[in-house]
């Protein structure tokens, strides 16, 4: 019961990681709100779950980002941790430099840099009258690692990940910590949904650990950034990829060859 006590919000919360990390929650001992448009959805799970609560959040309103911190301390007194799990981006339209139409860039970046500025610079304000709080960033490693397209969503989330490092630095004297979880590629319906079977095969050759990520190993990081067992950790960007990023750019032609140890 690592969490046992402490109140946490999660953005996008109805489906893939944001679900696993509300679940995995809970079952740690907090009192879960998820953040949601579609409410009934979110109900539905909730009520499956016990000591989870929704609030409404609708990523294109943008007053909904403050307004969901609101109703959660309207309701409990208090936000312990915010998890600003949402991010979006077309990979049909959010393609390579020269080709992204600039509308495209940058109503990306601005949507989802947007809801982790607004949502976070809502939290703190209840987190520094009760004494602090833990503020965790769902970023991505392509953040980190240019890819050859999504030239919005990159942006965006190299973006949040130094937004994580700012805010850690500037509200620490508030005892508010915040950190950044980057999930590589992750076993959700969104990439079953858009990624190849031959695309996913190509991207895990260059993965060490050589496989894809369940949502559960990534809402194992939050609740370490959640969790008490993280107090003196701030400031920090976590990838949990399975190693991706780390080797040669040509590892995933070297490491199937056969090789004596």
């Amino acid at each position: 019961m690592r969490l046992k006590d402490k109140v946490i919000l999660v953005t996008a919360s109805t489906r893939g990681i944001g679900l696993a990390i509300v679940k995995k929650c809970a079952q740690e001992g907090a009192m879960v709100y998820m953040a949601a448009r579609d409410m009934e959805r979110a109900q539905e799970i909730a009520n499956t779950l016990g000591s989870v609560k929704c609030v409404y959040n609708d990523a294109t309103k943008p007053e909904t980002f403050t307004s969901m911190v609101e109703d959660v301390v309207r309701d409990v007194g208090r936000i312990d941790v915010l998890v600003n799990n949402f991010g979006t981006s077309n990979p049909g339209k959010d393609l390579d430099f020269a080709n992204t139409d600039p509308q495209i860039f940058l109503d990306t970046v601005n949507l989802n840099l947007r809801s982790v500025f607004m949502a976070s610079q809502a939290a703190v304000k209840h987190m520094a009258k009760q004494g602090g709080g833990s503020i965790i960033n769902i970023s991505s490693v392509g953040g980190l690692v240019p890819d050859i397209s999504q030239v919005a969503y990159g942006t965006s989330k190299a973006a949040i990940n130094y937004l994580a490092k700012l805010i850690a630095v500037q509200e620490a004297k508030h005892h508010i910590r915040c950190n950044a979880v980057l999930p590589g590629m992750t076993a959700t319906e969104a990439v079953e949904k858009h990624l190849s079977d031959d695309f996913r095969n190509l991207f895990m050759k260059h993965i060490p650990l050589g496989r894809i990520g369940l949502p559960e190993e990534i809402a194992e990081a939050v609740c370490y950034f959640a969790s008490d067992a993280s107090a003196y950790t701030t400031g920090q960007i976590l990838t949990v990829s399975g190693g991706f990023g780390l080797a040669t750019p040509v590892y995933g032609d070297l490491a199937n060859k056969d090789s004596k140890r």
